[in-house]
C-alpha cells in the first residue's frame, strides 16, 4: 500500500480548492487523487521538468502567473498577479483547483490571504492562516499587502458557493 505524501505546505482552502509549495515525484500519487483540473503557479521560475510531465500526463491545465521579470523575488507578489489568480479562483469552471509557488509560503499565502478579504475574513484570522504557513519567515510586506489589498478590483459574478458562505 503506497503512502500518499502530500507535498509541502499542503491545505485545503474551500470545498476543492487545495494550496502548497512544488510537489516533487513522492506527492504525486496523493495528487492524482485530488482530480485536479487546474493548478495555479505563482513562483518566478519554470516548475521542474518533472512536474511539467506530471502534470501533462494527469491532463491538468497549468497556468503559470509567476512571471514578474522586474521583480527581486523579495517584493511581495504583484497586484496584477493576485488579482489574475484570484479571478481564476472564483470561477467555478476551474475546480478542482490547486495554488502553487515553490513552498507554498509567500506568494501562495499572499493570494490566499486576498482571497479571505473577499470572504470578510477579519484581518487576525487572515494573519494568523498566513502565518501557519510561513512559520518563522513571515513576510510583513506580505501581510502589509494583505491589510491594503482593495477587493473591489475583483469582479466576480458567479463566484464558488462557499464564498457567500463565510
Amino acid at each position: 500500500m503506497a503512502h500518499h505524501i502530500p507535498p509541502l505546505n499542503f491545505g485545503m482552502v474551500a470545498d476543492d480548492l487545495y494550496r502548497s509549495g512544488q510537489p516533487n515525484e513522492l506527492n504525486f500519487p496523493f495528487l492524482e487523487k485530488l482530480q485536479l483540473k487546474k493548478i495555479i503557479f505563482l513562483a518566478p521560475d519554470d516548475p521542474s521538468q518533472q512536474f511539467q510531465n506530471f502534470v501533462e500526463d494527469q491532463d491538468i491545465e497549468l497556468i503559470h502567473l509567476g512571471m514578474d521579470t522586474h521583480q527581486n523575488p523579495w517584493n511581495p507578489i504583484s497586484e496584477e498577479i493576485v488579482i489574475s489568480a484570484l479571478k481564476i479562483i472564483l470561477n467555478p469552471d476551474n475546480y478542482p483547483l490547486h495554488i502553487m509557488c515553490n513552498l507554498g509560503r509567500h506568494r501562495t499565502g499572499t493570494v490566499v490571504g486576498c482571497l479571505r478579504k473577499l470572504q470578510r475574513w477579519n484581518l487576525t484570522s487572515i494573519f494568523e492562516e498566513y502565518r501557519r504557513f510561513a512559520g518563522s519567515k513571515v513576510r510583513l510586506l506580505n501581510e502589509q499587502f494583505i491589510e491594503l489589498f482593495d477587493t473591489d478590483l475583483v469582479t466576480y459574478n458567479n463566484a464558488p458557493q462557499w464564498l457567500y458562505l463565510s
